[in-house]
């Protein structure tokens, strides 16, 4: 192998990893934020909940109102976890992307 053909390698191995590694920072940053409203909501439906328990009166009204309140936390949580896992899987197929080149190129050259 030549200098100049070890320079290109280097070189173009530097982008696929520089390429991986930006789409990992936008994959993870939209992890971050849908991990942040997810908690920011959670708080919210929370607050919300526990000013009806607290404004019930009676034993039957707290008790529908903390029904209501797990019920909805269950379904919030099952959508976000569906959705946490939608976007890692979308990061672990962008981050793979730039290496399917290299891999293919590594394959036929065997």
């Amino acid at each position: 192998m030549t200098t100049e053909e070890m320079q290109k390698l280097g070189k173009d191995s530097m982008d696929v990893y520089m390429n991986s590694f930006g789409v990992w920072s936008k994959g993870a940053q939209a992890i971050a934020v849908e991990v942040v409203d997810y908690s920011k909501k959670t708080v919210e439906g929370s607050a919300a909940a526990w000013e009806k328990l607290v404004g019930a009166k009676s034993l039957e009204k707290a008790m529908q109102v903390q029904s209501e309140f797990l019920k909805s936390s269950y379904e919030d949580f099952v959508a976000e976890a569906t959705r946490l896992g939608e976007l890692y899987v979308d990061l672990a197929k962008e981050t793979y992307k730039p290496f399917e080149g290299v891999i293919a190129k590594a394959s036929a050259a065997k």
